[in-house]
């Protein structure tokens, strides 16, 4: 290096002479990898926000039978059964041989009583 300034002039005629290499064969197949990847990835990260976003959110409270008491018979008994299975799968499956027999012995207050001694 120089102690002397260079001239406006001569730093422009430098940088003149700078030249790129002429593209090559597979610069156009690097371009196509490099937009599928990064196109890709975008997907993937509006997927995931996507996901993320539109989850459904579980009550962080299990609902009790006092919440089922609006509910039609049929309908409790139905949700009754869903606790009963979440909370003691042991005694749901020994109560659904009798869930649907003829005589149907089962009844909303012995669901019920159930419920209420296991859950």
């Amino acid at each position: 290096m120089s102690d002397r300034a260079i001239s406006k002039e001569a730093l422009l005629s430098g940088l003149r002479d700078i030249r790129l290499p002429e593209p090559g064969p597979m610069d156009m197949l690097a371009n196509v990898t490099a937009t599928i990847a990064l196109a890709s990835g975008a997907a993937l990260l509006i997927v995931f926000v996507w996901r993320l976003l539109s989850s459904p959110r579980l009550p962080d409270t299990p609902p009790s039978t006092r919440d089922l008491d609006h509910l039609p018979d049929a309908e409790r008994r139905v949700a009754l059964l869903h606790m009963l299975k979440a909370r003691a799968p042991d005694r749901y499956a020994a109560l659904r041989s009798r869930l649907y027999r003829p005589d149907g012995d089962l009844d909303l207050a012995t669901l019920e009583a159930e419920v209420a001694r296991h859950v």
